[in-house]
């Protein structure tokens, strides 16, 4: 019992590891999103300072799961659970990265023309920031039915992103120079991050269903 009620401490400071893994990318792609706002350069920089954090936290959390399938001959649930734990930190890893692809949009912009940013684009930033904080709040208390309402909010990013992109397409078709076409361009790559960004919170929210139901079909 010693050992199990140690093991489970373990556990419970893996999960806490997590949550604040993702803390720190929520807040990496606050800062990326205020920096592609405004166009500061100096904020852009600071992401990159911020997902090194990121990158760092993850192969930290990676090596306690290691050392747990090692140390504690987990039991098969018990393996469901930290190998969901190591997915669950890349996909958090690769939403630091899309954070980061935000920020690097800025200085290229600030060489370019003026290009309106489509309001849809802040709706998808908004509602990816959103998701990010449910599907940790559904890891947190193992919530099956938050985890799948992030699935449908995806749908809704995914529509957003087709309007930005239909209508930054326009732009590019009606520019009158190459510099005006590649800011519409860059504009676009900031909308794409936001819907892969999506796409893998959507990730997590799956991951979380199977470490609770053990099934692949209670995903759908």
């Amino acid at each position: 019992m010693i050992v199990r009620a140690h093991f489970e401490r373990k556990l419970n400071e893996l999960r806490d590891e997590i949550l604040y893994m993702g803390g720190l990318v929520e807040a990496e792609l606050m800062l990326a999103l205020d920096a592609f706002r405004t166009l500061d350069a100096e904020k852009a920089k600071q992401v990159s300072a911020a997902d090194r954090v990121v990158n760092k936290t993850r192969f930290d959390i990676e090596e306690k799961c290691f050392s747990l399938i090692v140390t504690q001959q987990p039991a098969a649930r018990d393996l469901r659970t930290i190998t969901t734990a190591m997915n669950i930190i890349i996909d958090l890893e690769r939403m630091g990265d899309q954070a980061k692809g935000i920020a690097k949009v800025v200085p290229r912009l600030l060489r370019m023309p003026t290009q309106e940013q489509p309001p849809e684009l802040w709706q998808m930033g908004e509602m990816v920031g959103k998701m990010l904080s449910q599907v940790m709040l559904a890891f947190a208390n193992s919530n099956i039915d938050l985890a799948r309402i992030i699935a449908k909010q995806d749908d809704e990013v995914d529509a957003l992103y087709a309007r930005v992109f239909t209508r930054l397409m326009g732009d590019m078709a009606a520019a009158g120079s190459p510099d005006q076409v590649e800011a519409a361009y860059e504009v676009l790559r900031v909308a794409r991050e936001l819907e892969r960004f999506g796409d893998l919170v959507t990730n997590v929210g799956e991951r979380i269903i199977y470490l609770v139901t053990g099934s692949l079909d209670e995903m759908n």
